[in-house]
């Protein structure tokens, strides 16, 4: 099909949309599904090994109607392909889901390029960077434009910064020319996941270089429709709306969506009377469905909303509060502001609901003058008591502050704010924000792990709660105080990235640094002239080696380079106490050379002898 071709359709498409209401097609997953895919194949792919069946499901949505078909590239981007080992497949994957789309629409119907997010996290809760976002969103949509496509919808963003990459490399792959439908899911409560309100997504969306603005998926119609009414009043661009049939249940293995093709058809006509332009379905949604739901299309008639509508300002964003300075947030702030050396001795939660062995060790440790008790939050992906329970206890029964380590294995976005709001209210000020060690690591191997961010991402949401910001921005009426600290690791085999990550964490709002065991000095100078430029307290981790055993497990499962002096020493030990007193030995060695280069250290006590801890914490002078 030849460019002037291409663009007449686009153009057709553009026309179409100012003279009458358009009816999308419905769910190509749940259509695959259906037909005996299993739900673990690359959808995506196939376009290339089943193509006769992804054209099939286009004519039964052409027949029932359809006037604008997806192309059955939702996941065809470079980071969801490379899940299922076909990233190098992107551009045939991509413009085979056009050229089958396009064969069956003919002049029936205009094909739409389906992209839908990475499937991965943006800066500053995730890994991936804009510009590294907008590189994949780019690829993809120069092969959808390329093939073809009279117009792309990007569709189910739940992250506005991820969906305004988006809506940019559209524009740069394929013009400013090219039709572009723009549509988020928001959750029950109308909002994104981070709190941003569909009033806000119409007002954002209004100002970006897209044609039409809408909503699609989430729990369905009726969520959408409260979503469209609050969004009508604020945009002059036309809407779009294609939801999911319902929630899915599970029924003898099978997930089925109960929302009737007739209930659909009745909610399609409450959207157009709201003044949506299309309509369609989402997941859960059939050739049954939109056959319903474009039957109501013919017989409404559009009212008389005006797409010339006055669009109503932009509300001021919420102003950050200043935080707290440092001094004024923990006794740990006050002393890392004032340039003191500290000590942290740390304590594992117990194991059951008995905290009196770990309240007993941080009692012997405060009197030892130790300043801090730092608590790790399921260690070794291990379940153990509440970290910040026992930080807790630690702090009425023992009398010495103590530091939470929060990881973000366990909890997603949402706990972890509440993690965090809990935290500050239950006096636990100082934070060591930290991914998290995998479930495969621990006693159970096969518990689901969360990941919503990595560490970069959680020190970025307690910065925003220390200027009195939620997960979405927006103001909360008050602070917290947390003092926000993350992990390094000196010895890390990849430290180029290692250091790119530390300065993320930086500008994520990370305070102070506290870093994995040490023992090799020359790694941790050459980590630290290499940070020194962002001014930003340095704690080394010291660990108080048990037996030669123990330095083979420091080696070769935690990675930490252990010097082969030490390995010698270790060997060379006669009996346990003998090998117990060289790792003593070795770690007030550490300390002291330490000592002049860092802001303070953080002591490990082996299998809970916390005397170990504080024997070596005598060697600070």
């Amino acid at each position: 099909m030849g460019v002037s071709v291409i663009q007449n359709r686009s153009a057709e498409f553009k026309e179409a949309l100012l003279h009458r209401i358009l009816v999308a097609d419905g769910a190509m997953g749940t259509a695959l599904y259906g037909k005996g895919i299993f739900l673990n194949r690359c959808y995506d792919e196939l376009n290339l090994s089943l193509p006769a069946l992804i054209r099939d499901i286009h004519q039964e949505y052409v027949r029932a109607g359809a006037e604008i078909i997806e192309t059955n590239t939702y996941g065809a981007n470079r980071k969801r392909l490379a899940g299922f080992g076909f990233a190098e497949k992107l551009g045939q994957i991509n413009q085979a889901g056009v050229r089958i789309a396009r064969e069956v629409a003919r002049d029936q119907a205009f094909v739409a390029g389906a992209m839908g997010p990475l499937g991965v996290r943006l800066e500053p809760l995730g890994p991936v960077s804009f510009a590294e976002a907008r590189e994949l969103f780019r690829e993809q949509a120069a092969a959808l434009a390329e093939a073809g496509a009279d117009l792309i919808i990007l569709e189910t963003f739940r992250d506005l910064d991820e969906l305004r990459e988006a809506v940019l490399a559209v524009r740069e792959a394929a013009g400013r020319q090219m039709p572009l439908i723009a549509q988020v899911a928001i959750e029950d409560d109308g909002k994104l996941e981070d709190g941003t309100s569909a009033a806000t997504i119409a007002l954002a969306l209004t100002q970006w270089p897209v044609d039409v603005i809408g909503l699609n998926c989430s729990s369905g119609p009726r969520v959408l429709l409260e979503g469209i009414e609050a969004m009508v009043p604020l945009t002059n661009k036309p809407l779009s709306v294609m939801p999911n049939a319902g929630q899915p249940v599970t029924v003898e293995g099978r997930n089925l969506y109960l929302c009737s093709p007739e209930y659909m058809a009745q909610y399609a006509r409450r959207f157009l009377q709201a003044g949506v332009k299309i309509v369609g379905g989402c997941c859960g949604t059939t050739p049954a469905h939109i056959k319903d739901i474009r039957n109501e299309a013919r017989s409404f008639q559009p009212g008389g909303r005006s797409l010339r509508a006055q669009v109503e300002e932009p509300p001021v964003a919420p102003h950050a509060q200043p935080a707290i300075p440092l001094v004024d947030r923990s006794g740990l702030g006050a002393k890392l502001a004032a340039g003191r050396f500290v000590t942290f001795v740390e304590i594992l939660p117990p194991k059951g609901v008995d905290p009196a062995s770990e309240i007993a060790g941080a009692k012997l440790c405060k009197d030892a003058g130790i300043d801090c008790i730092n608590v790790p939050d399921g260690p070794r992906a291990s379940a153990r008591l509440s970290a910040q329970v026992t930080c807790q206890l630690i702090q009425q029964h023992a009398g010495i502050e103590t530091v939470l380590h929060v990881c973000c294995r366990d909890r997603n976005i949402l706990s972890i704010q509440s993690e965090l709001l809990g935290s500050h209210a239950a006096g636990v000020r100082n934070l060591i924000c930290i991914t998290g060690d995998p479930p495969r690591m621990g006693t159970y191997p096969d518990a689901t792990a969360v990941f919503d961010v990595d560490a970069i991402g959680l020190v970025r949401i307690a910065s925003n709660l220390n200027r009195g910001l939620d997960l979405g921005g927006n103001a909360m009426g008050s602070q917290t105080s947390l003092l926000v600290g993350a992990g390094a690791n000196p010895g890390s085999l990849h430290l180029d990235e290692e250091l790119r990550r530390i300065e993320k964490k930086v500008e994520a709002g990370a305070e102070y640094f506290v870093t994995q065991p040490v023992f090799d000095l020359r790694l941790l100078e050459v980590f630290l002239r290499r940070t020194e430029q962002y001014g930003i307290p340095v704690i080394a981790g010291v660990w108080p080696l048990t037996s030669f055993r123990n330095a083979e497990f420091m080696v070769n499962e935690l990675r930490v380079p252990v010097p082969q002096e030490y390995m010698d020493r270790m060997r060379t030990a006669e009996n346990a106490e003998t090998a117990r007193a060289a790792g003593v030995a070795i770690a007030r060695e550490m300390v002291q050379r330490v000592r002049p280069l860092t802001a303070g250290v953080q002591l490990s006590a082996p299998f809970g002898r916390y005397e170990m801890a504080i024997e070596v914490a005598q060697a600070i002078t």
